[in-house]
């Protein structure tokens, strides 16, 4: 009625409109998943292969506490994976930019389907050995190296130069999600049947996510592409060196991993907090935190500051991994372990951002070898640190030696790389050049 007060509990429309435009100002943008074809099938094998993942994620190193309960045993799983993760990556990363990157990902998927298999035929036995635990951990390794620069070089290629940022916060998201699932049925299936359930799920997500990735078109090179070789790589890393803002988004994250990432100590720290059920919960707890932020992730398009958040965000994943080791109460836990997970959210986002931002396409796939190589050698790094310092002085003292051994590494890295605190996004010289690049590349075919 005319002349009466709105009711206290309805906003007038002028008060409800831009409460709407703040909220989709933060929430996550979708638009990369309507607009490409291709990104939907990449995203989807993403998640479906990931979940899986995350089950054997937490049954190897479950698998191998029973078999030997030792933390340094654990922890050594690490040392295996490091090699052939820096060998292969930086040889996928030359042959992202050399062959179809379609046929690499599919590939490399088929074959860790196949590791997967064995994995559960070792569990079957009567008697599981423990060296095949290892050697196939190693050969994931491997095939992940040889995967990741062709999946991560595809990406820029399938989406708009405008909607790369959104794109890259919105594969966070949806790998948060698979971070939070994986590791949550993951803990269960493991407590109530083992890892075998596990190995045979996982196998059975890699043959789907086959199917994902065999719809995509075809990611060829041009005829002037550069074969893979020494040469290539070599070239790649002297185009990383030659740039603060990349080396900055490599050794800030890599030291904040090798210090402050406690995954190996997870089954442990569940006996230490005398809550055996809770250690699904503390493998997804960080994904929960990354979740969050990347629902609301319509907010970084307004950041351009973009090395400046990853210096802070970093240094906030050390604090809040330091807090885990302050306290005895399992949900106090878990909460700093989800702000450590929404901080290396934030630093996931900007430094994907500033990498598909900035590389030329020629390039991409060895630089994606690189990235791929600090962003995995540091958990394994970690992985190795965590479980050698618990062996000497309990997994506690590992946890918050950790965090605090990063905000510190993170201080001395941000004073030693003033471009990488320096870029901006709007004005840096190499992203105005790529923006150029692809807005070309991408006004020739559609999507």
């Amino acid at each position: 009625m005319t002349g009466e007060p709105a009711a206290s509990g309805d906003a007038p429309p002028q008060a409800r409109t831009p409460r709407r435009r703040r909220w989709r100002e933060l929430s996550v943008d979708l638009t990369p998943l309507r607009v490409s074809r291709d990104y939907r099938f990449l995203t989807a094998s993403s998640m479906i292969s990931g979940f899986g993942s995350f089950l054997t994620y937490v049954a190897v190193p479950f698998q191998i506490k029973e078999l030997t309960g030792s933390a340094l045993a654990v922890g050594l799983l690490g040392a295996t994976e490091l090699v052939p993760l820096v060998v292969c990556g930086l040889w996928g990363g030359a042959l992202a930019d050399a062959m179809d990157r379609r046929k690499m990902v599919v590939a490399t998927e088929a074959a860790a389907a196949l590791l997967a298999v064995l994995l559960l035929l070792n569990a079957l036995l009567p008697h599981p050995a423990l060296w095949p635990i290892y050697a196939l951990t190693a050969a994931f390794a491997a095939a992940n190296g040889l995967q990741r620069p062709s999946q991560e070089a595809i990406v820029p290629r399938i989406v708009p130069p405008d909607l790369v940022v959104p794109a890259g916060a919105l594969q966070w998201m949806l790998g948060s999600f698979t971070q939070i699932a994986g590791p949550a049925v993951g803990g269960v299936l493991v407590a109530t049947t083992g890892p075998t359930v596990s190995y045979l799920v996982d196998a059975a997500t890699f043959v789907i996510s086959v199917g994902f990735l065999l719809r995509l078109r075809p990611s060829p090179q041009g005829e002037d592409a550069e074969q893979a070789s020494l040469r290539g790589i070599a070239a790649g890393w002297r185009y990383a060196r030659s740039r603060q803002e990349l080396i900055g988004t490599y050794v800030v994250d890599i030291a904040a991993m090798t210090f402050a990432m406690p995954t190996a100590l997870f089954p442990f720290l569940a006996d230490h907090l005398h809550a055996s059920w809770s250690l699904g919960l503390l493998y997804a707890a960080p994904a929960v935190g990354s979740a969050l932020v990347s629902l609301t992730s319509g907010w970084t398009k307004h950041v351009h500051r973009h090395g400046m958040a990853v210096i802070y965000a970093a240094g906030a994943w050390g604090a809040a991994i330091a807090l885990v080791a302050a306290t005895r109460q399992v949900w106090v836990v878990l909460a700093c372990l989800a702000a450590a997970g929404a901080a290396d959210a934030v630093s996931g986002v900007f430094r994907m951002s500033i990498w598909n931002q900035t590389i030329p396409d020629a390039l991409r796939g060895r630089l994606a070898g690189i990235e791929m190589l600090s962003f995995s050698t540091g958990p394994i790094l970690g992985q190795v640190r965590a479980g050698s310092m618990a062996a000497l002085r309990g997994p506690v003292f590992s946890v918050g030696f950790g965090g605090v051994a990063c905000v510190g590494a993170v201080v001395g890295l941000a004073a030693w790389l003033p471009g990488f605190r320096r870029y901006d996004a709007r004005t840096d010289t190499h992203a105005v050049a790529v923006r150029a690049e692809r807005l070309a590349a991408h006004a020739e075919p559609s999507l």
